[in-house]
């Protein structure tokens, strides 16, 4: 018996971020890229005969820490900076907000990595609650402007 899987790419973010625990590399400065990150859905088909309805992102009903889906993934990543929350520069930094240069968002963890980690942890309650349990996120690809990825796949 088969499983029915979707994907959708979201994209069009220019996210700054550091890796402040990467002090024997150039990824420890704060630095930009034009990042992406693909979605990959799986459940029971719907009436339409779709795991996912791709537009449903701006369709929903559930929100995402108060906010539509799509709103939510602009507000975190299009033109913000992004820092750990143990980042020891974390307090410099946000005296640039308070100056109104950046757009400081702050996440438990930085990187690839867990930026894949953190999208899918608020996707995929999203998707839970959108479909009834229907629908189950099962991974996320985060990218760094095209030539650098990183997953997480979540657990069943």
């Amino acid at each position: 018996m088969g499983k029915f899987q979707s994907s959708k790419v979201f994209d069009g973010f220019s996210t700054v971020f550091r890796q402040w625990k990467a002090k024997e590399t150039h990824c420890r400065f704060l630095h930009g890229y034009g990042i992406s990150f693909k979605v990959y859905f799986e459940g029971e088909l719907d009436e339409k005969n779709w795991v996912w309805d791709f537009g449903g992102m701006k369709r929903a009903k559930t929100l995402i820490d108060g906010k539509q889906p799509k709103a939510w993934m602009d507000y975190m990543f299009d033109h913000t900076t992004i820092l750990a929350e143990d980042d020891p520069y974390l307090e410099v930094v946000k005296k640039l907000q308070d100056k109104g240069l950046i757009q400081l968002r702050i996440i438990p963890a930085t990187g690839a990595e867990k930026f894949a980690e953190y999208i899918y942890d608020k996707l995929n309650d999203f998707v839970h609650v959108e479909t009834k349990g229907r629908v189950k996120v099962t991974k996320v690809k985060f990218m760094e402007h095209g030539k650098n990825a990183a997953s997480f796949i979540g657990g069943y």
